[in-house]
């Protein structure tokens, strides 16, 4: 969940590492240090303080170091609580050490090698630091095997050790590090977006390999002390996407860039209007002989697979499943080898996801990923993968990941479709037509964004809202009412409206706010029977509908009219509307849309 970068070369270490953890607070921003050799003494030189990078920008200002080497840590507390002394980097005797990830047998580990009295945090990776110092003599790698050997559960370890300057050292177990060659030196960083300024291509270390980094030569051995020949690869997204180009928000931005990311993914995937996924290498047979699909996903990408279910039901009459991917190994869930797993998630990192797919190719099933980071951990477990072309998304809350997760999982059902015959060819074509209309539709939403601004004002103090729909519209009312949680911190609650007189309905008092999305047309009377219910209530109605659906409307609610397409497609132009709400409500409470409390992007941890 924390944030780690490194640097060595020839450019001032500490300016770098703060602008590259400015651009990782989205893994973590309760504490944040780095550690810097100076120049002038050669001692390494930590700086850490609680609170955001600007916080420690401040230290370092007044306490300026030169340096040309150091590593650096924002934190996400799983450890201890967010005092200074559990900040990273943390140092041991010769050894000053960040870490992401979770040591899960520390404890036992302090009183294995009675560490009680070298110990100053609660955390576990001062744990690590001490015992590296313990058996350090010298030599750096020999040192880093014995410990990790030593150690249960996941962890990216990035080192300094006091008589070796200029040189960083690195191992990692699930929890990722990638490394890049800059201009004037070697770098490595938790997140790509850290490296985005300062190169295009990068590798991704392999998991119990030994990296050494100097200032113009790295190494990478494993655990044996053979040479790793690294598979290089291609970053592309353009150094323009890292910044927030105007925006006060990097979320607000996302939102922006929906309709282009939308276009960017969709338009290799389409030849004479028919969906192609031979550039995805994805064979036929995959998708003509499974007999069930499952998709495991977590958070806003469990959300995707919940429309995508309905979509699976409706045009390909299969079997299908959702789980969440954080309970999939506990739950006994019935997989073989006609299953086709889907996992979902735009970091490829997501570490219940990981561990879940790990657990279903075990038992025989074929897995297929939707991710947006090429080179990560889930990429390289599963037997294929569906890039989306989000480009870097920032902001913790997920939107264009969303949208462009879908995109895919639009495509690959019109594929499926299409092989296994449910469609005929020109019925497909205007499947793919229909989906090609969508990137204006969101426009349309967003060209339209101060009606929902105003919409916003009018639930800014509530405690307590409401989202209630029937069938898809369920589906995305629930990505919907996560998006206010997360950002907005007001108590939100999607209902299946149909639920609404089996209990929830004994919720609904005067004034209070529900937003009720309809743009299904053949559940819509029993949506609007529904709305009435509430309304009669007093409850204080939102109502986002389907243009052809609403226009007889107006003057009984509050309207959000959705621009026309068919019905299975409304899900796109519905949900751009319902983050928007999300992100005028937290922005207008004054709060940090970017990055809401006690969370982190990307989840490393189990």
């Amino acid at each position: 969940m924390c944030g780690i970068v490194g640097y060595t070369g020839a450019k001032a270490a500490g300016e770098l590492l703060l602008g590259s953890l400015e651009l990782l607070e989205h893994r973590g921003y309760d504490s944040v240090g780095i550690a810097c050799r100076d120049s002038e003494t050669d001692e390494i030189c930590i700086q850490k303080c609680v609170g955001r990078v600007r916080d420690l920008k401040m230290v370092c200002e007044a306490n300026p170091v030169h340096s040309t080497c150091g590593i650096g840590h924002t934190r996400w507390a799983t450890h201890g609580g967010v005092y200074e002394k559990n900040a990273h980097p943390h140092q041991c005797g010769k050894v000053t050490i960040v870490h992401n990830g979770i040591v899960e047998n520390y404890r036992e580990l302090i009183e294995d090698y009675n560490l009680q009295g070298v110990l100053r945090s609660e955390t576990d990776t001062e744990v690590v630091a001490a015992l590296m110092d313990v058996y350090y003599e010298g030599d750096a790698e020999t040192t880093i095997k014995k410990v990790v050997r030593k150690l249960r559960g996941t962890f990216a370890l990035v080192m300094m050790f006091e008589d070796k300057p200029g040189v960083i050292y690195a191992i990692r177990n699930v929890s990722p590090i990638v490394v890049a060659k800059c201009e004037d030196g070697m770098m490595l960083a938790s997140d790509l977006t850290a490296l985005g300024n300062f190169t295009k291509e990068y590798f991704v270390m392999p998991e119990y390999s030994i990296l050494k980094l100097e200032p113009n030569t790295m190494s990478i051995k494993d655990m044996d002390g053979n040479e790793v020949e690294p598979e290089m690869l291609k970053l592309d997204w353009k150094v323009s996407e890292l910044g927030k180009n105007g925006y006060p928000f990097y979320m607000e931005k996302e939102i922006m860039e929906q309709p282009n990311a939308f276009y960017e993914t969709i338009k290799t995937r389409i030849d004479k209007g028919l969906p192609n996924l031979l550039g995805d290498g994805v064979p036929d047979s995959l998708l003509t002989d499974c007999k069930r699909i499952c998709i495991v996903a977590c958070g806003t990408a469990m959300h995707v697979g919940l429309v995508t279910q309905a979509l699976v039901k409706s045009v390909l009459q299969m079997h299908i499943d959702v789980e969440l991917a954080s309970e999939y190994m506990y739950s006994d869930p019935v997989i073989d080898q006609d299953t086709l797993v889907i996992a979902v998630s735009q970091s490829g990192e997501t570490v219940d996801t990981l561990e879940a797919v790990k657990y279903a190719k075990a038992r025989g099933a074929k897995c297929m990923a939707v991710l947006n980071v090429r080179g990560s951990s889930i990429s390289r477990v599963c037997d294929y993968v569906l890039y989306t072309e989000a480009g870097p998304e920032i902001a913790v809350a997920s939107t264009k990941a969303y949208t462009t997760q879908l995109a895919v999982m639009f495509m690959l059902i019109a594929k499926m479709a299409q092989l296994r015959g449910v469609m005929t060819e020109e019925e497909v074509k205007t499947y793919i037509a229909e989906l090609q209309k969508v990137p204006e539709k969101m426009k349309a939403i967003l060209d339209r964004r101060s009606e929902i601004h105003v919409i916003a004002k009018e639930v800014l103090e509530s405690k307590d809202l409401f989202m209630i729909g029937r069938g898809m519209d369920y589906s995305i009312l629930l990505e919907g009412s996560l998006k206010l949680k997360e950002v907005s911190y007001i108590h939100s609650e999607a209902y299946a409206s149909g639920e609404l007189k089996h209990g929830p309905i004994a919720l609904i008092t005067e004034g209070i706010p529900v937003v009720a999305l309809v743009t299904q047309r053949k559940i819509m009377s029993k949506e609007l029977s529904n709305i009435k219910e509430v309304k009669a209530r007093g409850a204080n109605v939102v109502l986002f509908i389907k243009e052809e659906l609403g226009a007889q409307l107006k003057e009984d609610y509050n309207v959000v009219m959705l621009p026309n397409l068919e019905d299975k497609f409304m899900v796109f132009p519905a949900v751009v509307a319902l983050q928007l709400l999300a992100y005028y409500v937290s922005s207008d409470k004054g709060f940090d849309v970017d990055k809401p409390r006690n969370l982190a992007k990307v989840v490393t941890v189990e």
